[in-house]
Parts: structure tokens; C-alpha cells; sequence
């Protein structure tokens, strides 16, 4: 039987899944890692969900709670077990995208992207979604002009490593 509380998260992570699956795309370099990180991440949404208490956007402590899960999870070997959690996230499953599209131009971008800090694919997928410097500084627990100033040389970072493939 599913409660309020599953049915409310249930609908705001449907809502909000694609960015989700743009952290794990940026975090991640192949399927398998991706559809563990988008598990794992969605695992961490759901144990924090009761203490979500709306005094920011639920997309804004989504992508807090999930670049915080990305990075973490990196940053730590690779763990053999799974976690389970009470929510089917089958049901949530957004297909691994694929792009047909200048494939080879995004598949770059994505690579040099995975080469940069974790602190600055967050930035840089944050810049992709147009998420203004107050936000992006609320996410990360920075003020907006740290956040532009980490933003410009993520930027510049990005564009070196784009130069050099």
C-alpha cells in the first residue's frame, strides 16, 4: 500500500528525473554505472524526502541531494552491494539517452566534461540548464559570486580540454 508521503515523491522525482539522469550522465561514462548512480541517487532522495520541507524549489534540493550523492559516490571505491529501497524507481526509468545528433560533438563535450572536478560538472550541467548564479550558489552552498567565479573558471577549464581533443 503506498502512502502520501511515496505518492508526493513519487510525483515530484517523475517530474524532476531528467535532471537526475543529467547528473548521472555527466557523472558516469558507461550505462551500467549510470543506472546505479540514477538508483543510488534516487535511494538518497527517498531517505531524505521527510525532511524536504519546501523552503526551496524541490528541484533545487534535488540537485543538491544528487550532485552530493554523485560525488560522494566517486570519490569512494566502488561498493559491491546493493541497496535496496521501498519505491519501484523501475516504474521512473527514463531510458538511457542516446544522441544521433552530432554525436561525435556531444560525446566530446561529455568526455571532457567527465575530465573536469566533480565541483565543476556540477557547475557546468547547472550552467547548461540556463540555472541562474543565486540558485546555482543555493545548490552548492556557495555564495553568487562564488559561484561566478568558479563558474568562469570551470568554463575556462572546459574550453581547454574541448581545444586540446
Amino acid at each position: 500500500m503506498t502512502t502520501n508521503l511515496e505518492k508526493t515523491f513519487i510525483h515530484f522525482l517523475k517530474e524532476n528525473q531528467r535532471l537526475v539522469h543529467k547528473i548521472c550522465r555527466i557523472y558516469t561514462d558507461n550505462v551500467q554505472d549510470h543506472e546505479d548512480l540514477f538508483q543510488e541517487i534516487t535511494i538518497q532522495l527517498w531517505k531524505s524526502f521527510p525532511g524536504f520541507k519546501g523552503e526551496a524549489k524541490f528541484s533545487t534540493w534535488m540537485y543538491r541531494v544528487a550532485l552530493n550523492t554523485a560525488i560522494t559516490l566517486f570519490k569512494k571505491p566502488k561498493k559491491k552491494d546493493v541497496q535496496h529501497s521501498d519505491i519501484d524507481i523501475s516504474s521512473l526509468k527514463i531510458e538511457y539517452e542516446t544522441y544521433e545528433d552530432d554525436e561525435y560533438k556531444l560525446k566530446k563535450m561529455y568526455k571532457a566534461i567527465y575530465e573536469l572536478s566533480d565541483i565543476e560538472k556540477a557547475l557546468i550541467m547547472m550552467y547548461l540548464e540556463d540555472k541562474p548564479y543565486r540558485e546555482i550558489g543555493e545548490i552548492l552552498g556557495i555564495t553568487e559570486g562564488n559561484a561566478r567565479v568558479k563558474m568562469n573558471r570551470a568554463k575556462n577549464n572546459l574550453k581547454l580540454k574541448l581545444n586540446t581533443k
